[in-house]
């Protein structure tokens, strides 16, 4: 006994049923045609003028760079004025009748490109017909009109819309060769047209694709110096919070510890003093427990803590000596009452004065240096001034990392005090900073 399985398929409704690629391709294909010939076909689109940063525009002087900003402008003119010359030359006695068929289409597309690619089509026929001595379908005016158009519409349009021009152009050869002419009567032209015509709107076509492409690479470009910037700025911090964690620490530990000790000098003390003291001291030992831990998270894998304490301007002499044993003449200059100053802005100082010495080192080789350090009544100065290098042909400078000013103004900023950095009138280069230290009757208020 057979049993037989009836399967009941639903048919498709219209809305759901697929259709095939080429079906696709062509209605893709129509859908592109209208959005680039036919939608806003005459839209006002003047064309702009030309930008003044160019590399040739900027040398030029300020009225002669002002008038080169209309440059486009004027090789379209020209280009109707020699479509103007071509059908005077081709026409007998209606010059006047023609002469606007053939140049206002290559005046139209200054203002509304895509108007003037239709008005050159269905110019071309009446120009050939009212005015040729023997050319069809394009005239001699005709035809420098309509490859000027192409050229202009193409360049002012998105690549595909090149690829509809010509083949509507393509069309209309084809069917004045075919029929609606008098073909008899004239020697075509639409093999010079279709050549010509390919060949200049290709050369366009690739004009966009590198443009485009430059353009892309632009933007990379500039996304990845922003984000090499936000990295460099993220790596000189944490190397900020690795070296002021020692100083962090050591004020906390001690805090800590004289917190611990403080109720032993101290005799009979009240159980309130006591509790008071243990509190300050379990803060303390908590805020330096979440300091290393925070520290742990930004600290990187191959990090190793340093053994020595973190330098301070007491240390300076030391790093002159290093970097006169490399080669730099340096001369150190302290004015006003050398004071001991926070350990953060000591630090801070130390680093800047050893990071505009090594820059020194990398980008002017052989030259001098100075460094001068003011204590005043409202913070520290620092002044690190280096010459030219005495040789610049002869010696190349060394490539840097790049982080040298970045950490500088960082280290700054943190202590909120003011910098700047530039080149001096000699060709040197000098740093200035100021980083304000609030004065002990400050801090008791």
């Amino acid at each position: 006994m057979t049993e037989t399985t009836h399967v009941q398929s639903t048919p498709p409704v219209d809305g759901a049923r697929t259709r095939s690629p080429e079906y696709r391709v062509a209605v893709d294909s129509l859908r592109g045609l209208r959005q680039d010939l036919i939608h806003d076909a005459f839209a006002y689109r003047p064309l702009p003028r030309r930008s003044t940063d160019g590399r040739i525009v900027r040398q030029l002087p300020g009225r002669l760079r002002e008038y080169a900003t209309w440059t486009p402008h004027a090789l379209i003119a020209m280009a109707a004025l020699f479509t103007l010359t071509l059908t005077s030359a081709d026409t007998d006695g209606e010059v006047l009748l023609v002469a606007p068929l053939t140049v206002l289409p290559v005046l139209l597309t200054m203002i509304r490109p895509v108007g003037a690619f239709w008005a050159s089509m269905a110019f071309t026929p009446l120009a050939a017909l009212l005015g040729s001595n023997g050319e069809w379908p394009w005239s001699p005016g005709s035809f420098a009109c309509h490859l000027t158009v192409l050229t202009v519409v193409a360049i002012r349009t998105r690549p595909r819309a090149a690829g509809w021009m010509w083949a509507l152009t393509a069309l209309y050869a084809l069917l004045a060769d075919t029929g609606i002419g008098p073909t008899h009567l004239y020697s075509t032209n639409s093999g010079p047209m279709l050549v010509f015509s390919a060949m200049i709107l290709l050369c366009v076509t690739v004009w966009h694709v590198r443009r485009h492409a430059e353009q892309e690479v632009t933007a990379q470009q500039t996304v990845t110096a922003h984000e090499r910037s936000r990295r460099t700025l993220l790596e000189e911090r944490t190397t900020i919070a690795r070296e002021l964690h020692d100083v962090v620490a050591h004020h906390m530990s001690v805090v800590a510890i004289q917190a611990e000790a403080a109720p032993y000098r101290v005799e009979n003390p009240p159980p309130e003093l006591e509790k008071a003291f243990a509190t300050i001291r379990e803060n303390a030992v908590a805020a330096l427990t979440e300091l290393r831990r925070v520290l742990g998270v930004v600290r990187a894998e191959d990090y190793e803590a340093p053994d020595a304490p973190q330098p301070t301007l007491a240390d300076l002499e030391g790093l002159l000596a290093n970097v006169r044993e490399a080669g730099l003449g340096v001369e150190k200059v302290a004015t006003g009452a050398v004071r001991e100053l926070p350990q953060g802005v000591e630090l801070s100082a130390y680093r800047i004065v050893q990071e505009a010495l090594s820059n020194t080192l990398r980008h002017a080789p052989g030259a001098s240096a100075r460094v001068e350090i003011g204590y005043v009544l409202g913070g520290l100065g620092l002044r690190i001034v280096n010459g030219p290098p005495p040789n610049p042909g002869l010696i190349k400078p060394s490539p840097g990392a790049g982080h040298g000013i970045t950490g500088m103004r960082e280290r700054v900023t943190m202590l909120n005090g003011e910098m700047t950095a530039g080149r001096t009138d000699d060709g040197g280069y000098e740093v200035t900073v100021f980083l304000p230290v609030s004065l002990p009757d400050e801090d008791d208020a």
